[in-house]
């Protein structure tokens, strides 16, 4: 009988010990695995059927997947034409008539980055006086950068800072700012009246962005000595067009067949991708 009772007491004991060791268990982990971590003590632990323990928690094998490490588009255009190659001889002979077409290249271009060329030309017309025209091309490409964000970004960025730079040009009068359908990605002209002490030029700037190349197109003109001041509206129409055979010169440059400038392509599209690189300049 005695034996009997303490057989009873040892059973008490032996539950209410499991279930302090339960109670702990469900404390500090997720109730779904408080069987697999506590029933070892009862005995009842057996070997499933696949050859696991039915006390190995699931997903030990499971590793955390690794974080991508941030990545950028790649920029369009890895090139960049020679810029005082970028328009058609015939272009230039409307626009700057008396100048050499071969160009001024500038002194701060690298190849692959940036580019400009200008032109100057005076056509003396004798006691009537004469016409001045000065036309200048800029080309600055972008490449992508997980820092600085894709060669697309940068460009747009660049291209509204010129449009607002040539905006803010000191003594400019009668601006006017309208976009330019038809050319690149985006572009945009600005229209000025500038009084010099030579007479009064008439102030075309283009700008447009062909993915991730900026152009800058400044043209002007002056009636001198007395000569009539240019149209404007005929200004407008040369630089427009010199405008798009540029933007075609970029995709000509990057797609093997060379710059020309012959052709006035209205908008441009990469033959291939360049790979991202640092390194992008204000010109």
């Amino acid at each position: 009988m005695q034996r009997a009772k303490r057989d009873d007491r040892d059973r008490l004991e032996q539950r209410n010990r499991r279930l302090r060791r339960a109670l702990v268990c469900a404390a500090a982990v997720p109730a779904v695995l408080i069987t697999a971590a506590c029933s070892s003590d009862s005995g009842d632990s057996k070997p499933k059927s696949d050859g696991t323990s039915a006390s190995s928690p699931a997903g030990d094998s499971a590793s955390p997947s690794a974080s991508s490490s941030p990545t950028v588009a790649p920029a369009a255009y890895k090139t960049l034409p020679d810029a005082c190659k970028a328009l058609s001889k015939k272009t230039l002979g409307d626009m700057v008539p008396k100048a050499d077409s071969s160009g001024k290249k500038g002194s701060s271009d690298e190849p692959s980055s940036r580019a400009s060329c200008s032109w100057s030309s005076l056509s003396n017309n004798g006691v009537k006086g004469s016409q001045f025209r000065w036309l200048n091309v800029s080309l600055l490409r972008f490449d992508s950068d997980t820092t600085r964000g894709s060669g697309n970004t940068q460009a747009h960025t660049y291209f509204t800072n010129q449009v607002k730079d040539a905006q803010s040009v000191g003594g400019a009068k009668n601006a006017k700012v309208v976009p330019v359908s038809g050319t690149g990605d985006e572009a945009t002209s600005v229209r000025y009246d500038l009084s010099k002490k030579e007479g009064l030029f008439k102030q075309e700037t283009l700008v447009a962005r062909a993915e991730n190349v900026v152009i800058t197109l400044d043209y002007n003109g002056a009636g001198l000595a007395g000569d009539k001041t240019p149209d404007p509206e005929d200004l407008a129409k040369s630089a427009e067009k010199a405008l798009k055979e540029a933007v075609a010169s970029i995709s000509a440059a990057n797609s093997g067949s060379g710059s020309g400038g012959s052709s006035a392509g209205s908008s441009t599209k990469p033959s291939g991708s360049a790979s991202a690189s640092t390194g992008s300049k204000k010109s």
